[in-house]
This record gives C-alpha cells, structure tokens and sequence, in this order.
C-alpha cells in the first residue's frame, strides 16, 4: 500500500515505515504531523478525488535540519563585479507512521 501526499507545493509517494526529508514545518521532534493525501493504491485497486476525502496519513517528526551547503556565485564579466554566497535549506525528517482511509 502506498499514497501521494502533498507538503510544500511538492508531491512525494510514501510507505508506512519511509523516512521522508519534506519542506520546513512548525513542528517539534517527536510531534505528529499528518498531510493531504491526493492518491492512495492498495490490493483493491487506486482510489482518486473523494474517494480519499476521508483518507489519512500520520507521520512522526524524526528531525529538524539543514541540507548541505551550496554556494551561490554571481559575477558580472569584465566589470569586476562578484557576489559568492552559501545556502543550506531546511528540512524536516519524517517517519510514515500510518496510512488509513
């Protein structure tokens, strides 16, 4: 059994027991999250639309951190102009607990 579950503007399709980096959420470690389910395709078959209206899944917050840093350089050619910047983004780490409908 497996869903579609949406968080961030981004799609993701998990498995009860996946571990999962997703967008930032307001949420301490060790709290329970759940998000909008979009799909769900079990033994009887996918189920779309209203037929996952009611459909759930929980996820556990493992981690709060931060991805690899990845520099940013900007630089205008022949005018001595350059800008050398770092980011890390931000993640959550979430564990799929349970996926009901």
């Amino acid at each position: 059994m497996y869903a579609i579950i949406e968080n961030g503007n981004k799609q993701y399709k998990v498995s009860e027991g996946d571990v999962l980096r997703v967008e930032k959420l307001k949420a301490e470690v060790g709290e329970e999250v759940s998000f909008r389910v979009l799909m769900v395709a079990d033994e009887s078959g996918v189920k779309l639309g209203s037929d996952v209206a009611s459909a759930k899944v929980t996820a556990t917050v493992q981690e709060q951190g931060k991805y690899k840093k990845i520099i940013v350089f900007k630089y205008k050619a022949k005018k001595n102009e350059r800008k050398k910047q770092g980011h890390r983004q931000p993640f959550t780490a979430v564990k799929i607990e349970k996926i009901s409908l």
